[in-house]
């Protein structure tokens, strides 16, 4: 595969799926996992981080120049819906617009990191993302 159509987003929970090893901890979401999708012949694979518990999220990236690991300070929110399909768009919006693999996850995450802090939580279920919080401009 080559292009966006060689690249893969994975949640924490989907990965024990295709890697086969459970992530439950920091150490489960080694870059050999994001290694291992990359085997399987993505292009490029973002292993995130979310669902694992702690004060900072940190997703890892395998893409051809090699390992990448993004950290974010967790936001103390209510869980929230959808934080890993509006990564995922995010990432493809900056794919589309020209800026690298890097640069579109680094955006994406500030952009899903701004959202998850703006959005609403309604009663005592899941939260909304404010999916009109701007998307940051990007700076070369």
């Amino acid at each position: 595969m080559s292009g966006a159509a060689g690249r893969r987003s994975v949640a924490s929970r989907g990965t024990l799926y295709v890697v086969g090893t459970p992530i439950g901890n920091l150490g489960d979401l080694s870059p050999r996992a994001a290694e291992t999708l990359r085997g399987k012949g993505a292009g490029a694979a973002l292993v995130k981080g979310g669902h694992l518990k702690g004060d900072t999220i940190t997703d890892v990236l395998a893409d051809m120049e090699g390992i990448h690991i993004f950290r974010t300070r967790r936001i103390g929110t209510a869980p929230m819906h959808g934080t890993g399909c509006t990564l995922a768009t995010a990432i493809a919006t900056g794919i589309a617009q020209g800026l690298s693999l890097q640069d579109a996850v680094s955006r994406a995450r500030t952009y899903v990191q701004q959202a998850v802090a703006s959005g609403l939580s309604f009663g005592h279920g899941v939260g909304l993302l404010n999916h009109l919080h701007a998307i940051p401009p990007y700076e070369e």
